[in-house]
């Protein structure tokens, strides 16, 4: 193993390089201001000594740390669970900072008191920018951190008032797809399982169901789940308990669609010949679900890189949309 004393040093680099050692400092540190092929011949004797700069003193000097946050309002089993939101997002995330050579700060705050230390650590600016995804209510943190100038982009649209910038897809372009499908086939009663009323995602998938529905002869049909398998189990308990003639259900997320199906096999419903079934997200399972699942897909991982484009171009001070909204598509298999 290597000692410190046996690192090499800027000293080193600069006669290695052939410049001064504060031409090293300057090129290591980011600056734009030295010519091309010094640049070049500084990074070449980097790469052949092994130097790692001293972060702390690159931070001082650049009054940046190259690592962003990621926030997910969320509780650890949530988030840990099979959910393919978090994993994608955080994949997409992740290979976006990694072409940008920044680092990836992981945070959950799924309380009072993880909000309040996740505000102090932005306050004192240990991460150059902070992404927030899953984003419930009016979350009071967006705009906190937007107040002391810190660089915010949420995934979703904010409830509230917080001007933070944010990536988003067109869910009721998406709903409506859904719907229009079922309509087109001729179903007659067509119920939604929604998701949580505090999220962006649940509200206006909902509104998209009650806008496609309109102008048609058909009655709303709702049973409200929370994303998880289990609720959308029991959210569809509650439909056929309310309407037991419903022949479609267009359901928010595809973790509450499939267990829609396992409530819809357990009470002798045929899919898709008795109850069609579409669900949202395109899930990687939602494939092998049984039958196969009818689904609107959503971009995950791309939501994931556009937040970190558009809050790389916030942090460097361009001028950037409020708003980026990403299209989504309905994938026809088996269930509908």
């Amino acid at each position: 193993m290597t000692s410190a004393r046996e690192r090499p040093t800027l000293e080193e680099v600069a006669r290695r390089a052939g410049v001064s050692r504060a031409t090293v400092s300057r090129v290591v540190n980011g600056s734009t201001t030295v010519a091309l092929p010094i640049q070049e011949a500084v990074r070449r004797a980097v790469r052949e000594l092994g130097y790692v700069p001293n972060l702390a003193a690159r931070t001082l000097v650049t009054q940046r740390t190259d690592s962003i946050a990621l926030v997910l309002p969320e509780t650890a089993t949530r988030v840990f669970s099979d959910d393919p939101l978090f994993p994608g997002i955080v994949r997409g995330v992740s290979q976006e900072l990694e072409a940008a050579d920044r680092q990836l700060v992981l945070m959950m705050a799924g309380s009072a008191a993880s909000h309040d230390r996740i505000e102090r650590y932005a306050m004192g600016r240990h991460v150059d920018g902070v992404m927030f995804a899953s984003m419930h209510g009016m979350d009071p943190l967006p705009g906190a951190l937007a107040r002391i100038g810190m660089p915010s982009v949420c995934s979703g649209r904010p409830l509230g008032r917080a001007a933070v910038p944010y990536v988003d897809i067109d869910h009721l372009a998406g709903v409506a797809s859904a719907v229009r499908h079922l309509l087109d086939a001729g179903r007659q009663r067509i119920a939604t399982i929604a998701g949580p009323q505090d999220m962006v995602a649940g509200i206006e998938r909902l509104a998209g169901y009650r806008d496609a529905l309109r102008g048609s002869d058909r009655r709303s049909i709702v049973a409200v789940g929370d994303f998880t398998r289990e609720s959308g189990a029991v959210a569809m308990r509650h439909l056929l308990d309310d309407d037991p003639k419903l022949d479609a259900v267009f359901v928010a997320s595809d973790l509450m669609a499939d267990g829609a199906l396992r409530t819809l096999r357990e009470a002798g419903r045929r899919v898709p010949d008795d109850v069609a079934v579409i669900g949202f997200d395109d899930a990687e399972f939602a494939s092998y679900t049984d039958p196969p699942l009818t689904t609107v897909r959503q971009p995950i991982i791309e939501i994931g890189r556009e937040m970190v484009r558009l809050l790389l171009r916030l942090a460097e001070g361009e001028p950037v949309e409020n708003a980026l909204i990403l299209p989504t598509h309905l994938v026809v298999r088996d269930s509908a």
